[in-house]
């Protein structure tokens, strides 16, 4: 388990309880007591937690995520994507993420990241979303810049939509946008359930120098109600190593890009 991994089940235990000590990081993450200080102290420092005598207690901060960001399933397989799309964006970037467990997950991996978390007198990177709950993800960060959409909110997914949301994507840009589905064909292109979440989608992908969609494997092949457009819009797919040849070449041959998060 690397630091990163480390710093997230942390937080995942303190999500679950309140509060956590080091003994217990000794024997759940099988680290050192100084290591498991030194994680407590890093987590302290970006306001995540505060640390008492030997542990911490949660900040003050809804962890809490809804039960089906908190729940989901092919967890791995979503981890393994969201550090492949962190490590394509520079620090200082302007980023889009729609709502879904995989952007949900690419958040966690941003804040979490050594270069991002840097103390700044500006912000080390700019966070566009639709989604309450990464918003919230976010929001005790300092040194990201967190634009939240108006809208209306979807209870299904806990996405801002409509009009109020478009009007602010309309007057942004973004360098990259990653879009997660709930389905997508080589033929059909990306689609959601939700016809205002793929408006949304759609136009935050427009609004950025570079859409990419994010999807597990278990999305591929796989068709929604409401498309959002293809390759020309969508050129780059991030998977896992869960993706088949024959499903890598279909999307190949149909001009999507594939990238397989090992």
């Amino acid at each position: 388990m690397n630091r990163a991994e480390r710093l997230n089940a942390v937080l995942d235990l303190l999500a679950d309880g309140g509060r956590v000590e080091v003994e217990e990081l000794v024997e759940r993450l099988g680290v050192s007591p100084a290591t498991a200080r030194r994680d407590l102290d890093t987590l302290a420092e970006q306001q995540l937690l505060t640390r008492t005598r030997g542990g911490a207690v949660a900040q003050t901060v809804a962890y809490d995520l809804p039960l089906r960001y908190k729940n989901h399933q092919r967890t791995d397989e979503k981890e393994r994507i969201a550090q492949a799309a962190s490590r394509l964006v520079p620090a200082g970037a302007v980023i889009g993420l729609s709502g879904g467990t995989t952007t949900t997950a690419i958040g966690n991996a941003l804040a979490m990241r050594p270069d991002i978390m840097e103390p700044s007198p500006t912000p080390n990177l700019t966070v566009v979303t639709n989604a309450v709950n990464i918003a919230t993800q976010l929001a005790t960060r300092p040194q990201i810049k967190l634009v939240v959409t108006g809208g209306v909110l979807h209870p299904r997914s806990y996405e801002l939509v409509g009009s109020y949301a478009e009007q602010v994507l309309n007057s942004v840009t973004v360098d990259i946008a990653f879009i997660g589905v709930n389905g997508i064909d080589p033929v059909k292109g990306p689609t959601t359930h939700d016809e205002r979440e793929a408006a949304v989608n759609r136009l935050m992908a427009t609004r950025a120098g570079r859409a990419i969609i994010v999807a597990d494997s278990s999305k591929l092949g796989r068709t929604a109600f409401a498309t959002m457009g293809g390759p020309r819009l969508f050129p780059l797919v991030i998977t896992d190593s869960g993706i088949t040849s024959e499903q890598r070449a279909a999307l190949a041959e149909h001009g999507y890009e594939v990238m397989v998060a090992e």
